[in-house]
């Protein structure tokens, strides 16, 4: 028996299979030469340093990326909490998007762990947050204010890609005030895909970058942290705090050094397919559909209909997220066109019976 997820909650639905996955870019199962890669893998102990698989992975991230260095972690949750750790200290602060995964998505491990407090903002429409209202939430230097030391923005941010001049424009805000800037890049290939601009390019005003290889790219587990070397040096050794050390994870590091090798121009079969995927939904004038920049497709409809629609469909094997008369579905490597036109195919079936 399988379990359908119909929440991000523990609300889930039974189901004997499912027939067409579009719950998320991390339901993908590596392919054949993927688990070749990671069986073929030379591996060592990471915590000593010598896995040399993972410090390939390592090197290589970096390198693409122009930073300094990188470390390999089990999740981007993780990441995103060794990046803040890195950033602050003890009742500093950050700034991030009221909707941002790292604040609303990652348990509060950066309150609960890090002991940092969270000054979220407000998006706009288009995802960003406004940079005055960034700007109006650091801090002065006062007894009375937790110290503002990092801003976090996310990118891919609901499969939405934000714009370079924004990211440029709140670096500049960061440099004016001294802090920190992060980046919650989970899909940023996804938005390099999308933008046409190479990955160097996209996290140049960044000082930390966490990027996961189990989402779009398709690894089975495993994100990666990059950026200044003090940073990295301060994640390495909260890593081992948070449990984080891995020892034979070359294993592991093999299917990322494989999906970067194979999966990231791949990124654009997802995104034509989420494209055709929300013209179909949007062909029935009872779901409003938000139109994708990249693999990811959020449709509206009325509570009423949303509750039995997400139950036809789960009933019919299509497996996706949703709550609130909302629906979530995301395109990714384990996604073809039959499948895309079998789930249109059902999504008929209950408007004709409705």
């Amino acid at each position: 028996m399988v379990l359908a997820q119909v929440g991000f909650g523990p609300r889930v639905l039974l189901m004997n299979t499912i027939r067409y996955d579009f719950r998320s870019d991390t339901v993908t199962r590596p392919p054949a030469g993927m688990r070749a890669a990671m069986a073929e893998a030379e591996v060592g102990d990471d915590v000593f340093g010598d896995d040399p698989t993972v410090n390939r992975l390592e090197q290589r991230m970096a390198a693409m990326l122009g930073k300094d260095a990188a470390i390999f972690v089990p999740s981007g949750t993780q990441s995103n909490l060794l990046a803040l750790m890195s950033h602050c200290g003890r009742g500093d602060e950050f700034i991030a998007g009221q909707k941002a995964h790292l604040y609303v998505n990652e348990a509060g491990g950066a309150a609960v762990l890090g002991s940092i407090q969270p000054q979220p903002i407000a998006h706009q429409s288009d995802g960003t947050l406004d940079p005055g209202e960034i700007e109006a939430a650091i801090k002065p230097d006062d007894n009375h204010f937790a110290r503002t030391r990092v801003i976090a923005l996310e990118n891919t941010f609901g499969g939405k890609v934000l714009p370079m001049d924004y990211m440029v424009e709140v670096a500049g805000i960061a440099q004016r005030h001294g802090l920190g800037l992060h980046l919650d890049g989970a899909r940023a290939f996804n938005a390099c895909v999308a933008l046409g601009v190479d990955i160097r390019t996209f996290t140049a005003p960044f000082d930390s970058v966490s990027i996961c290889l189990s989402k779009g790219l398709g690894a089975p587990v495993g994100s990666v942290l990059i950026g200044r070397q003090d940073l990295i040096d301060t994640a390495r050794r909260h890593r081992k705090m948070l449990g984080g050390g891995m020892r034979q994870s070359g294993i592991l590091a093999a299917a990322g050094l494989y999906a970067l090798d194979h999966h990231i121009d791949r990124l654009a079969d997802d995104h034509r397919r989420a494209k055709r995927l929300a013209d179909g939904l949007a062909a029935h004038s009872a779901l409003t559909v938000t139109m994708p920049d990249t693999n990811i497709i959020f449709v509206d409809m009325e509570a009423e209909t949303g509750q039995r629609f997400t139950d036809f469909l789960v009933s019919r094997g299509v497996g996706l997220t949703g709550r609130y008369g909302q629906q979530r579905w995301v395109t990714h490597l384990d996604v073809d066109d039959a499948m895309v036109d079998g789930a249109l195919a059902e999504v008929a079936t209950f408007f004709r019976a409705a």
